[in-house]
């Protein structure tokens, strides 16, 4: 049997699996962001300042944050209820249409006229060089009406789901009341709550069932150095003390992922062949995760599915997502 790097994980048990992804309904909540690409040429330096001069060609828009997360469920065969906050705006209005355009259900999206939509512009070169980047944002946690609004839609959306996750970049739609609300939401109906992390919420994570920081955020919660597979372990274990939730999955770039749980400890070593962009590999990650869950995986199973799922999105460039055809092309 053909099986995964790690060798935990056979073609044909990833085949069974992924074929179980279709229609299987996952509850994204979070920050949406639309990601907004200008692309030019870039030919000489600014005689007023010495920056680049960059001649425009193209410009083209994808799905970030939350709203990535979704379309990776989407891309997957899954079916996502998106739940997030956009501004009264011209970019709340792109991304509505982005979505629909992909056959989202954009449903759970609120409105709140105080804020703008959070929007990164990113000024690139035609050989996917970054130049330079533009945030449009407010972090200031959401309240009142609009917090009722996010919460009563997320409530509502976890009633017809499978698995819940959180996407959390720390935008001030993941506030402890609507944690609080999913929680509520995973125990009343006895399924798995996944949360991609931001260091400053994570007391709002008790209870959830998998929390998956990056090296850096793992460090930063813990205090403890991640070089190897030894610190790995250890800063795992502690980040699960601290987070206070059943299962974490650090991820460590091109050193892959290491897992820890009740009565698992196991690196997972990269499956990335080539890596472009790094940018929303962790959103490919979480989407994978649920619906591997949702699917029957145990949480090894997922782990394993949603490390290959990453080695094929960072070979592209900017917020992507990953087709079932290209993940099981991995394990051939």
């Amino acid at each position: 049997m053909t099986r995964s790097p790690s060798g935990l994980l056979e073609a044909g048990r990833a085949a069974h699996l992924v074929r179980r992804f279709v229609d299987q309904p996952v509850l994204v909540a979070g920050d949406v962001i639309l990601d907004r690409f200008t692309v030019g040429r870039v030919t000489r330096i600014s005689p007023e300042a010495p920056v680049p001069v960059v001649q425009f060609q193209s410009e083209h828009v994808r799905l970030g944050g939350a709203a990535n997360v979704a379309h990776n469920v989407a891309a997957l065969g899954g079916r996502a209820a998106l739940v997030g906050v956009v501004g009264n705006d011209a970019a709340g209005d792109r991304l509505g249409r982005q979505l629909a355009s992909l056959g989202l259900d954009a449903v759970g999206l609120v409105r709140d006229p105080g804020r703008c939509t959070t929007e990164k512009v990113r000024v690139v070169t035609e050989r996917n060089q970054q130049v330079a980047r533009i945030d449009y944002e407010s972090d200031v946690d959401i309240s009142g009406i609009v917090e009722r609004e996010v919460r009563d839609a997320a409530t509502s959306a976890a009633r017809g789901a499978k698995v819940l996750l959180v996407s959390d970049y720390l935008k001030g739609v993941v506030t402890r009341s609507l944690i609080e609300a999913l929680l509520t939401a995973r125990k009343d109906a006895s399924i798995p709550l996944i949360v991609d992390p931001k260091v400053p919420h994570l007391p709002h994570y008790a209870g959830a069932t998998i929390v998956t920081p990056n090296h850096h955020e793992a460090e930063a919660a813990t205090q403890l150095r991640i070089r190897d597979d030894q610190e790995s372990a250890v800063a795992a274990k502690e980040f699960r003390t601290r987070a206070r939730c059943e299962a974490v999955i650090i991820t460590r770039g091109e050193h892959g992922m290491w897992l820890s749980g009740p009565g698992i400890d196991q690196a997972i070593p990269s499956a990335a062949l080539e890596v472009s962009d790094v940018t929303g590999a962790g959103d490919t990650v979480v989407a994978t995760l649920a619906l591997a869950l949702a699917a029957g995986a145990t949480v090894l199973e997922a782990s394993l599915l949603a490390n290959h799922a990453a080695g094929v999105v960072v070979s592209k460039f900017g917020p992507a997502t990953v087709t079932p055809e290209e993940l099981l092309r991995t394990f051939k």
